[in-house]
């Protein structure tokens, strides 16, 4: 309440304060005048009743926020993006006897559980390009963070897929995965938001947004800006230092060679962030690995197809499994004149001149950006989708390949064998088939009577084995997952928190014996 009338005289003061004399109705009448008087004198009640009309304002602003990565939660100091504050509150509830309970027990989180950094803005949100066109071709980072990393609906493809399949579609970047693990695990039910009882620590740095923008520049320094800045930032946090980084993770939206350029021959390409000796000990997940590294856990390209529930999930395996297809097999791509020898160059050669087996979707004449209608036309006619190395030896076409239900062909072990070990079958020969490369360029193998060897029956299986994998190689689109079903993401998380856990017993094992 404001003080009464602080700019009058001090008899006039005295006279407001004293009782009042008349009755209840002169009283009522009396204050009805004077808080008229104070409307009508006094500059603060202005000042106060503006203040209040903005707090509305913003109140209401916020509540009903049009950014991508916004919630349904309380105020946030980071409006419009994801917070470990406003997102996701804190799991902890203290017992009576002042022990720790968690709405998730042990059984639930028996690796234990992750606690999220509360990055400064410019390692992440301030990295996002909101403005452009999900499908514009010339800028690789369009859609990255639009509906939480998952991109835009799919609308296109409603007319393909039957009843409601087509609401799990959307347009996703095959960049994204830095932006969806990022608010997948800020609503994953074994975070915590007490550091000390964390068995690991992610850190939500968009390491691939960061170095994006100038791997087709000469600014190299640019490249390892932000990520040496980061790496300062987290070397000053008390829980790094206490293992130097090897209970801590991240996700890297690019492949891992994007951050190696110190290994390069000619040490031109991508940053050095790799290289730096505080990486030596963090995990990181990437949609490529290096072999050698075992800091480096590949995890699967995000397709467009992201279930909203399990049962959503079973609909599109039955439908993909029963899917009554026409061609043996399908190539989707683009050749590149510009690469000697170029294998996708032959295959593409090759498909035309087969087009009574193989279905052609040429993606220099046919935008595929994020997954057309085209696309799942040819993956879900085909018993079988050939997959050469992309511009390095793995590509996202291996996953859009394997969700439609389609066989894959590979012709390097390292686009999908060594790779993904975490998600795929471990017996490549039940979910797929490989022909040696080098057989196809000096004609000495036919990639048509290859397929057309394994019979209906081997087909049948081989695709069902694919169709049973198509939940760990999916990002589901709940916040929580999809229940019981672990998909990518879960089964990413819950190996490096048992990686971690296992790391953390072992130090204590041989400290005890020395």
């Amino acid at each position: 309440m404001l003080p009464p009338y602080s700019d009058e005289s001090h008899e006039a003061d005295e006279t407001m304060r004293k009782p009042p004399k008349a009755n209840n109705n002169d009283f009522l009448k009396s204050a009805v005048s004077n808080f008229q008087y104070q409307i009508s004198t006094h500059p603060r009640f202005w000042l106060f009743t503006f203040f209040l009309f903005f707090q509305l304002v913003v109140l209401i602003f916020t509540r009903n926020s049009p950014f991508p990565f916004s919630v349904h939660s309380p105020p946030s100091p980071l409006p419009h993006f994801p917070s470990e504050i406003a997102v996701f509150p804190d799991i902890k509830t203290p017992h009576h006897d002042g022990n720790v309970i968690y709405p998730f027990g042990d059984s639930e989180c028996e690796y234990g559980r992750v606690y999220i950094y509360n990055l400064p803005s410019k390692f992440n949100k301030d990295l996002a390009l909101t403005t452009c066109d999900d499908l514009d071709p010339w800028k690789w980072q369009c859609g990255l963070v639009t509906n939480d990393g998952y991109g835009k609906k799919s609308t296109e493809l409603a007319g393909i897929f039957p009843g409601n399949l087509s609401a799990a579609w959307y347009r996703t970047n095959q960049f994204s995965s830095e932006v969806i693990f990022h608010y997948r695990i800020l609503n994953y039910k074994c975070r915590t938001n007490d550091p000390e009882s964390a068995t690991a620590f992610y850190i939500p740095f968009y390491a691939g947004q960061a170095v994006g923008k100038y791997l087709w520049t000469d600014e190299i320094e640019n490249r390892d800006l932000l990520s040496n800045k980061l790496l300062k930032w987290v070397q000053r946090q008390k829980y790094w230092k206490k293992y130097k980084g090897l209970d801590h993770f991240l996700t890297l939206g690019r492949i891992t060679w994007d951050f190696r350029r110190l290994g390069d021959p000619e040490k031109l390409w991508g940053s050095s962030f790799l290289n730096r000796p505080q990486m030596q000990n963090v995990t990181r997940f990437t949609i490529e690995k290096a072999p050698w590294d075992a800091n480096d856990i590949s995890v699967p390209y995000p397709t467009g197809f992201h279930p909203h529930s399990e049962k959503e999930l079973r609909q599109w395996q039955n439908f993909v499994v029963s899917y009554n297809r026409t061609s043996l097999f399908t190539f989707i791509g683009a050749a590149r004149g510009d690469i000697n020898s170029d294998f996708r160059s032959r295959l593409m050669s090759y498909c035309r001149n087969e087009l009574d087996s193989c279905r052609v979707v040429d993606c220099a004449v046919i935008p595929c950006s994020n997954g057309s209608s085209e696309i799942q036309k040819a993956l879900l006619s085909s018993d079988f989708c050939l997959q050469p190395k992309g511009d390095s030896l793995t590509r996202r076409s291996v996953f859009d390949c394997m969700v439609a239900g389609s066989i894959p062909v590979f012709f390097w072990r390292r686009t999908a064998y060594t790779q993904y070990q975490w998600f795929l079958p471990e017996d490549p020969g039940s979910y797929s088939v490989f022909i040696d490369p080098e057989a196809v360029r000096n004609g000495t193998a036919s990639i048509k009577e290859i397929l057309k060897s394994y019979s209906k029956d081997q087909v049948r299986k081989m695709r069902e084995k694919v169709v049973e994998t198509i939940p760990r190689i999916v990002y589901a689109r709940p916040s929580g997952g999809l229940g019981t079903v672990k998909d990518a993401f879960e089964i990413a998380v819950e190996g490096v928190l048992k990686r971690v856990k296992d790391e953390n017993e072992w130090k204590e094992y041989v400290d005890m014996g020395s």
